[in-house]
């Protein structure tokens, strides 16, 4: 944002949906979004760090409040996994997976908590004028995690039944082994592929992406006027209260999903 330039409501919430965009060759086929890669690093180095500090300094003895809480979380997010997981052992890969997922999702939706005037403020430091924070709120990183999802559920589904088993089940279910109905089942099979990674993605993406909207509405509006000021603060207040419950819950949700599909790529239909 250029130093001493006044912004319309629609042009400072336009200013603030604007990715730092690098193209990749004549940018006609593929653009990166810095602002959601490098903050997407940043944010998962943090959350392994924070949680590799606190188990590198664990007691078995009275535990501190920070080894307390994260006991707590890896606790609740085993529970989870052992509701849905059935197929073996769930520590050697789908729980911890799972912690992962919850953590990281978690720390890229708190984003939306820090004002983007700031970070705009930052990288304007450095030259840059665009900066948006909450990588969950770009359809890019999202489409990200559940394709990486997908790629896991097909793995396992052929590490689990093997190549033919798994080429058996996409041709032969649900319909039946009939010849006749092999290209029904394997359309309605990849219809389920793709459909499952979409809402995957679609889900998260769209309540950070209308929660992020809310925000900048609402910064927008208090820029505007006193009374603006007044108002923007607590209805800004209040929605921040709220957000808390779609942050955590939108990461709760990826992560059970997460849980769903890999467990689905286990059973034999």
């Amino acid at each position: 944002m250029a130093a001493g330039k006044e912004l319309t409501p629609s042009e400072y919430i336009q200013h603030h949906l604007t990715f730092l965009a690098k193209p990749v060759g004549d940018g006609n086929f593929w653009t990166l979004h810095l602002d959601s890669i490098v903050t997407g690093i940043v944010l998962g180095c943090v959350g392994l760090g924070l949680i590799g500090w606190v188990v590198k300094g664990a007691t078995s003895g009275v535990p501190t409040r920070r080894q307390a809480f994260v006991e707590l979380l890896i606790q609740f997010v085993d529970d989870q996994v052992k509701e849905i997981f059935q197929h073996g052992d769930r520590h050697r890969f789908i729980a911890p997976a799972a912690l992962t997922v919850f953590v990281w999702v978690l720390l890229m939706n708190a984003m939306d908590w820090v004002p983007a005037d700031l970070f705009s403020a930052l990288v304007g430091l450095f030259g840059a004028h665009e900066w948006r924070p909450v990588p969950t709120a770009d359809v890019n990183t999202t489409f990200a995690l559940s394709i990486s999802v997908l790629l896991l559920s097909l793995y396992f589904g052929v590490a689990v039944k093997g190549m033919g088993g798994w080429l058996h089940e996409m041709s032969c279910a649900p319909f039946g082994s009939n010849p006749l109905l092999w290209p029904a089942n394997i359309l309605f099979n990849l219809v389920e592929y793709v459909s499952k990674t979409l809402s995957h993605s679609l889900r998260l993406f769209g309540n950070m992406y209308a929660g992020e909207i809310i925000f900048f509405l609402l910064w927008a509006w208090a820029a505007s006027s006193f009374l603006g000021v007044f108002f923007g603060f607590f209805l800004g207040l209040g929605w921040m209260i709220f957000h808390i419950l779609i942050v955590v819950l939108q990461a709760y949700i990826f992560m059970m999903l997460t849980i769903v599909y890999i467990s689905m790529a286990h059973e034999h239909h």
